[in-house]
């Protein structure tokens, strides 16, 4: 089995300096970073929940549980959260924070409270 591209640091401030350039920008850079920086599958970043993310006083968590049914081989992890990912994760949630905590965490623009599902096929493109 091969091992996935990932990308240079110059190939990702292309698609960084892109994005910033589409709506939704803060949303969009903050899926591609916890991909890039934690490592996170597609469909683990469309499982995540709010509450996955924040601790109890509404700050973003050193590390994230993924459950087994988060993951693709139904098996569960903790994923760390760096201090740039933490800052990413912070600023996105400045701007979208639902009230209710078992809310996806990011959002589409047809289902705002569904977010994304892990059977849709744009999960794999930036829209």
């Amino acid at each position: 089995m091969s091992q996935a591209k990932t990308l240079t640091p110059q190939e990702l401030r292309r698609v960084m300096d892109y994005v910033a350039t589409r709506k939704h920008a803060a949303r969009n850079r903050a899926m591609l970073l916890i991909t890039h920086l934690a490592g996170l599958r597609v469909g683990e970043v469309a499982a995540l929940r709010i509450c996955d993310v924040l601790d109890a006083d509404g700050a973003v968590r050193n590390e994230i549980r993924l459950d087994a049914d988060q993951t693709k081989g139904n098996f569960a992890r903790v994923v760390f959260v760096s201090e740039k990912l933490c800052k990413e994760l912070t600023k996105y949630l400045s701007l979208y924070r639902p009230a209710n905590q078992e809310q996806k965490l990011f959002y589409t623009q047809k289902r705002m409270k569904e977010g994304f599902d892990v059977t849709d096929r744009r999960i794999g493109s930036i829209p």
